[in-house]
């Protein structure tokens, strides 16, 4: 007797049932119904793609939400987590207790991070990573005497998570607007976008200086006027994501090291999206020689297999927490810090990273899909730029018949409809504002990227037309 094929995704499935069960009882992030009128209802990851309830595959052009490194449905991580709940599937990691997994974890991390980081704390994700950010630099200043030293200067167009102090770090005003008043001493300084330049005629005009602005003194000055002994530490992503897939300019980075060493401040380099070989580094501001006293991390340590993230302090930091007074000791705690499946998965990631080379394939096939989507779009008149580094890019669309700031927001529209073409031609982007955000996972092929680049153009140059 010959045996039947196993169901296909959308046989299993009732979508009828499950998008009822989805607009009665689930609330969305970023939600508002009209935006969530027709969803896809995803069932299966495989490699570089997602199949739909549908049977229809998706080349996941943001690799989930810049998370998803070495693919959809590995095995050996599934695996993993089966073996280490099968062993212990919990125990709290509060003082007194330790598990295998995520000792072993943090020495892996430790051994592939910055060289002045010595120790890690674990979150489940990037907001809780950069809200115990936050909390370790203050705890640090207290413990050094200088209580005052509380604020923290922050970058616009940076996202660093919508928890209440995380959101009021991030200088995204949308996220912002109906959750105010957000939480005192945390300021923004200008950003190193030198296509939407602030320092230019309140951004309504790319830089016109050959040599650019000098966007790290810019962030001095902020923090001159804030008062240097106020101020606890300086917070960035090495290529702000979400604002738009910013690269600094390659002076940014160690000007904002010595701007730090020089004021006495900490400086907090969130590598939620850009850690674990995003940019062709293991951690981002190795492209620029910098080493921070704060590494928060999250997504990529699982490739988004289970929620996990933390972060990474300085041997200085470390030995503050270590010789602090027994009345003033470390108090910030989380249920799940250190949880051992997340753990297990994350230190089996870490390996596939590793043993597949994909950190230096981000960085040669990273290259080489920059330089497909320059040549491709960028003589197209709506593309007013397209950025990148390493497996994550930005092509920044515009009105190139309107002025000020409509040059911009004009092309909002626009994205829209370029994105829904190119979904429907199976390939998924994420549109932020004016701008097609990129960040495919570590093992995508060329071929895919080339198909990628194809569908992107052929949906601008039928948009821009309409």
């Amino acid at each position: 007797m010959v045996q039947a094929p196993p169901p296909t995704p959308h046989e299993l499935v009732d979508v009828d049932q499950v998008l009822r069960a989805d607009r009665e009882h689930l609330i969305h992030p970023l939600y508002h119904p009209s935006d969530h009128a027709k969803p896809l209802v995803i069932v299966r990851g495989e490699g570089a793609e997602i199949i739909d309830s549908a049977g229809k595959r998706y080349f996941d052009g943001l690799s989930g939400l810049w998370n998803v490194h070495i693919g959809h449905g590995r095995a050996e991580l599934a695996q993993v987590a089966a073996d280490q709940m099968g062993t212990l599937a919990f125990n709290n990691n509060y003082v007194g207790f330790a598990n295998v997994p995520s000792a072993r974890l943090a020495e892996k991390l430790i051994e592939l991070a910055y060289p002045n980081l010595n120790a890690v704390y674990f979150t489940t994700a990037g907001a809780e990573s950069n809200e115990s950010a936050f909390k370790t630099a203050r705890f640090f200043w207290k413990l050094d005497g200088k209580p005052e030293k509380v604020k923290i200067i922050s970058r616009r167009w940076g996202y660093h998570g919508v928890t209440m102090a995380a959101a009021s770090a991030t200088g995204l005003p949308a996220y912002h607007r109906m959750f105010a008043p957000l939480v005192p001493n945390f300021i923004q300084a200008a950003a190193p976008y030198r296509f939407r330049c602030e320092l230019e005629d309140g951004g309504v005009r790319p830089c016109r200086l050959p040599d650019g602005h000098d966007y790290a003194a810019e962030l001095e000055q902020t923090l001159i006027n804030e008062g240097p002994e106020t101020v606890a530490a300086i917070l960035g992503e090495p290529v702000q994501g979400a604002g738009g897939v910013i690269v600094p300019p390659d002076d940014y980075w160690p000007k904002l090291r010595e701007i730090a060493n020089r004021h006495n401040v900490l400086l907090i380099a969130d590598e939620v999206i850009t850690g674990f070989g995003r940019t062709g580094k293991w951690f981002a501001l190795d492209h620029w020689n910098v080493q921070p006293d704060i590494m928060s991390f999250a997504k990529g340590v699982t490739s988004a297999y289970l929620p996990l993230g933390g972060i990474m302090i300085s041997h200085q930091i470390q030995n503050a927490i270590n010789e602090a007074p027994l009345d003033l000791k470390f108090t910030h705690a989380a249920t799940y810090s250190g949880h051992p499946v997340c753990c297990a998965v994350g230190l089996a990631n870490v390996e596939i990273i590793e043993r597949e080379g994909l950190v230096e394939r981000a960085a040669s096939v990273g290259a080489r899909f920059l330089s497909m989507l320059k040549t491709q779009l960028e003589p197209l008149p709506t593309v007013g730029q397209v950025r990148g580094i390493g497996m994550m890019a930005g092509v920044e669309m515009v009105d190139p018949n309107a002025t000020g700031s409509a040059y911009y927001d004009n092309a909002v529209a626009l994205v829209g409809r370029v994105v829904a073409r190119c979904v429907a031609n199976g390939q998924l982007l994420r549109r932020l504002n004016n701008t097609i955000c990129m960040a495919p996972p570590l093992i995508s092929t060329e071929e895919q990227l080339q198909r990628l680049v194809d569908v992107l153009g052929e949906a601008i140059r039928a948009e821009s037309q309409g």
